[in-house]
């Protein structure tokens, strides 16, 4: 007879599932409720993607991303088609899609194409076949249109960039300039990857011409002078991901990777001349890729070589994210990001997640009262961390500061820089680990400047007293201020709270006072 034993789930499984029952609970507890979950669909001249995002807000967080190297645009401009095995693939690919939005349930969603398809005989009937698979209306972007929402995109992820934006496709490069929210109007060129090589015959030389007549005398350049060069695409992340790993740089999040523009050009000059099998650390960059990585580093080289930035940054944010964030209202554009996430976490995983919003009034005036100078900026840091300082409660005592320091410094949050991320999670690293260096990762510990150390380990301090006093718990905060007053940083326990003062309360106030060269006071009376 058969062991049935082996059919039946485990204890705890079907204890969960009857406490599920019991509870009502229907949506996983990790998620946020932002309505039901949104996706955009990408059909570029090299790749077809889908991202389903957790819901349409100022951070959209993705819940699943997919995509496939199709090549739709590699002979459009040689042959005037999009290829018939490139939309067979396409074709498959986006009835997966379709699949995989109705498994999600997804409530809405938007597709877009790009060059390839605006620019092929065949395109429009492409299109038409592809509405049928994946069920939705597609919109086939014109190169301004395009151009713009790669600038909204990175608007939406960059804490208030300043430059010209380049995003390079399969097929186009589309060069759009931005300050601040502002975006002015855009063009396309043909000097995608696919394209170049395509209308190059696959000759880098003659694609070299070709890239250096399109960008000569390009008015729109001259303004970039000095500020800065976003650059977007797949091609251009493979050829950042190159440069990380050549360079050993200590830390391997995309998003907002700075390169000095001097070395930017002389990496793409290097990438560009040279057989791209035989550069280190080639393994980094997907095989599918790296035909392209040469036509990209031309690109590139020129690009900043006709600008003169201050700096290339890469965005890993482009027309998807600039899709959702021009359907979001005024209110909701104008929140910043990086709060906006952070305020996110802290609701999923606090204890009491108004107590993180306390912290952040709580330590404005010890600040205010501290002596110490602070920027605009850290301020903003600050406030993200006081959000974030709690997250990692569940875990073993012996492993929160290290558990929320990895959630922190690789979690997916935008409009902030690779510094930055250093200074939250150090920041809450000292909050439960203590003060010391031992334990810290050497690798965040070289992203930080001397006073992101000292700043993020003033905060570390001050939270650790907060936390004592409170237990992670709200509204005591409000009624217990800490602040320099007389020379001395003072915290005050009055009335029924003055029950909360204790030898580790002193002990961490007294720590956290002579960072701030003062002596340490609890006031009870």
């Amino acid at each position: 007879m058969a062991n049935r034993s082996k059919n039946r789930p485990p204890a705890a499984s079907s204890a969960g599932l009857k406490a599920l029952k019991r509870t009502g609970v229907k949506t996983a507890q990790g998620r946020l409720d932002h309505g039901p979950p949104v996706a955009v669909i990408d059909i570029g001249s090299n790749s077809v993607r889908l991202v389903i995002y957790e819901g349409l807000t100022r951070s959209p967080t993705p819940i699943f991303n997919e995509k496939i190297l199709a090549g739709l645009g590699r002979e459009v401009h040689s042959t005037g088609l999009i290829a018939a095995d490139a939309i067979a693939q396409a074709l498959a690919a986006l009835k997966r899609f379709r699949a995989l939005c109705d498994t999600l349930r997804v409530r809405k969603t938007w597709a877009v194409a790009t060059a390839a398809c605006r620019d092929a005989s065949n395109g429009r009937a492409f299109i038409a076949q592809a509405e049928r698979v994946c069920g939705t209306r597609i919109e086939v972007l014109s190169g301004k249109r395009e151009a713009h929402l790669t600038a909204l995109g990175v608007v939406s992820g960059i804490h208030r960039p300043d430059g010209i934006v380049g995003d390079l496709g399969g097929g186009s490069l589309e060069l759009v300039d931005i300050q601040g929210s502002r975006v002015k109007s855009g063009l396309t060129l043909p000097l995608g990857g696919l394209a170049l090589q395509d209308i190059a015959g696959k000759s880098l030389k003659k694609a070299e011409q070709i890239v250096a007549d399109a960008l000569d005398h390009l008015d729109m350049l001259d303004a970039g002078a000095g500020r800065t060069l976003y650059a977007v695409g797949g091609a251009w992340r493979a050829l950042a991901r190159l440069h990380m790993w050549q360079t050993g740089y200590p830390f391997h999040v995309m998003h907002n990777y700075r390169i000095n523009a001097r070395e930017a050009l002389e990496f793409a000059r290097l990438v560009h001349r040279v057989d791209t099998e035989t550069l280190s650390q080639i393994e980094v960059v997907n095989a599918a890729r790296r035909p392209l990585l040469a036509y990209a580093a031309l690109v590139l080289e020129h690009l900043v070589d006709a600008i003169e930035p201050s700096q290339v940054i890469i965005s890993v944010l482009g027309v998807r994210e600039g899709l959702l964030y021009s359907l979001l209202d005024a209110k909701e554009r104008a929140r910043d990001p990086l709060l906006a996430a952070a305020a996110d976490l802290n609701l999923l995983r606090s204890r009491s997640p108004h107590h993180g919003e306390e912290l952040i009034v709580w330590t404005d005036r010890f600040m205010a009262s501290s002596g110490l100078d602070e920027t605009v900026e850290e301020r903003r840091l600050r406030h993200a961390a006081c959000l974030l300082g709690d997250i990692g409660w569940r875990a073993h005592p012996d492993y929160r500061g290290e558990q929320s320091m990895n959630i922190i410094a690789h979690g997916a949050f935008v409009a902030i820089d690779h510094p930055g991320r250093a200074f939250l999670a150090l920041s809450v690293f000292f909050r439960h680990a203590g003060l010391s260096e031992d334990e810290l990762s050497p690798r965040l510990r070289e992203l930080a400047t001397t006073r992101i150390l000292d700043r993020a380990r003033v905060l570390g301090a001050a939270l650790r007293v907060a936390y004592m006093v409170t237990a992670g718990q709200a509204g005591v905060l409000p009624k217990t201020p800490m602040k320099v007053e007389r020379g001395r940083l003072t915290l005050h326990l009055k009335g029924k709270h003055a029950a909360l003062a204790g030898d580790r309360v002193h002990n961490r106030l007294r720590q956290l006072a002579r960072l701030v060269g003062r002596e340490g006071f609890i006031v009870t009376e």
